[in-house]
C-alpha cells in the first residue's frame, strides 16, 4: 500500500504540468489579451468607440501606441517569447511562489488570492461539515425508515433543493428572509462596523452574514449525498453478513452500526477527496449574489477580464487540491474498507 501511494504522489508532479501547460497554452490563442484589453479601455475612455470596437476585430495595429510601444508590452507580459518558453518562465516562478502580477489590479498574483482566501476556505469548509453532518446522518435514518411518509416527505423536499440551481436557492432566500422579512443581511461576509466588535460578536456577525449563503451552497448537494448515503445502507442491510448477524443474536441497531455501516461509507469515502477542491472554487453565482469575494468569484472575474497571471494562479491551487484530493479518496477508501489492498496491479 505505501508503494502506492508513492507512486500517487510521484504522479501529482507530471498532471500538474500536463493541467497547466493545456490552460496557459489556452490563454495564449484565445483572442482579446490583456494588452488588447488595456487599449481597448484606453480607446473607451477618450471616447473613441469606433476605435474600441475595431480594436478586436483588427487586433492592436490600428492603436495609438507605436510598434516599439507595443513590443515593450509584450515583453512585460511575457507575449513576446513562444509559448512553451514563456511556461517554463511562468513554472520556474511558481517554483519560488511567484504566481506573477495581476494585469488588473497591478498586485502580485499571491496576495490578491491570499486575500481572499478566508473566504473561501470559510465557506467551502462549512459547506462540507455540513454536507456530511446532516446528509450521513438522514441517509442512514431515511434507509432505516425506508417508504416511511416522513421518508417519502424528506425525499421530496430534498429532491426539492436538487432541482432548484443554487444561485436561484440564494436568490429566494435573499428577496424572502433579507429584503421582505430583513432577518439577514442582504450580503457581505461581515458588517462594516466588524472591527469594533469584540471577539464573539465577531463571530456572531459572521454566523450571521453567512445563513443564507450557506444554505444555497448546500442545497444542491444534499440530495446526491442524502440517497447515495441511504442506497448503499439499503444495498448492505439486504446482504446475507447482516441477515447472519442478526439470525445469530445481534440486535438490528448493532448489526447495523458494527456491519453495514462501515461498509455503507465506502462510496462517501471515495468523494470525499475529490471534493476538497470544492473549498477554493466555491460558486461565483452565489458570491455574486451575496456580494462576496471568494475565489470563485474572482476567478471568473478574472476569466472575464482576461486576468491571466491570476487565472493560472487559482489553477495552480486548485489542480494541487484536486490532485492531493484523489490521494486522499484513497486513503479514507482504504481505512473504511480494510479489504481494500492498493498492490502493484492498481492504477
Amino acid at each position: 500500500m505505501t508503494s502506492y501511494f508513492i507512486r500517487r504522489a510521484l504522479l501529482v508532479l507530471p498532471t500538474f504540468v500536463g493541467i497547466t501547460v493545456l490552460v496557459f497554452v489556452l490563454t495564449r490563442l484565445v483572442p482579446g489579451g490583456p494588452i488588447e484589453r488595456m487599449l481597448n479601455e484606453a480607446l473607451m475612455a477618450s471616447g473613441d468607440t469606433a476605435g474600441a470596437v475595431s480594436q478586436f476585430d483588427d487586433g492592436i495595429g490600428g492603436s495609438a501606441l507605436s510598434d516599439a510601444q507595443l513590443a515593450q508590452l509584450e515583453a512585460y507580459y511575457g507575449f513576446d517569447k513562444p509559448v512553451l518558453v514563456s511556461y517554463w518562465d511562468w513554472l520556474t516562478k511558481v517554483m519560488t511562489l511567484d504566481l506573477g502580477r495581476s494585469t488588473r489590479y497591478s498586485d502580485p498574483v499571491l496576495d490578491i488570492i491570499l486575500d481572499r482566501l478566508p473566504v473561501s476556505i470559510f465557506y467551502g469548509v462549512a459547506t462540507l461539515i455540513l454536507t456530511y453532518g446532516v446528509c450521513i446522518p438522514l441517509g442512514i435514518w431515511k434507509a432505516i425508515r425506508h417508504n416511511s411518509p416522513l421518508d417519502n416527505l424528506s425525499s421530496g423536499i430534498v429532491f426539492f433543493g436538487y432541482a432548484v440551481p443554487g444561485y436561484v436557492v440564494g436568490i429566494i432566500l435573499l428577496v424572502v428572509f433579507a429584503s421582505r422579512m430583513e432577518l439577514f443581511p442582504l450580503g457581505g461576509f461581515v458588517s462594516n462596523e466588524f472591527e469594533d466588535l469584540s471577539a464573539w460578536q465577531q463571530v456572531l456577525d459572521v454566523i450571521y452574514h453567512a445563513v443564507l449563503p450557506l444554505a444555497a451552497y448546500t442545497a444542491g448537494s444534499f440530495a446526491v449525498m442524502t440517497f447515495m448515503m441511504k442506497n448503499s445502507l439499503m444495498d448492505n442491510l439486504a446482504a446475507d453478513y447482516v441477515r447472519t448477524a442478526i439470525a445469530k443474536g445481534l440486535s438490528f441497531k448493532e448489526a447495523v452500526r458494527r456491519h453495514a455501516l462501515r461498509n455503507s461509507l465506502i462510496p462517501i469515502a471515495t468523494s470525499f477527496g475529490n471534493n476538497i477542491s470544492l473549498i477554493l472554487s466555491g460558486s461565483f453565482l452565489i458570491e455574486k449574489i451575496f456580494n462576496i469575494n471568494g475565489i470563485g468569484l474572482l476567478g471568473f472575474e478574472s476569466l472575464v477580464e482576461r486576468d491571466y497571471p491570476v487565472v493560472m494562479g487559482i489553477l495552480v491551487i486548485s489542480a494541487l487540491l484536486f490532485l492531493i484530493g484523489n490521494i486522499l479518496s484513497d486513503i479514507c477508501v482504504a481505512l473504511v474498507d480494510p479489504r481494500v489492498k492498493f498492490g502493484s496491479s492498481s492504477s
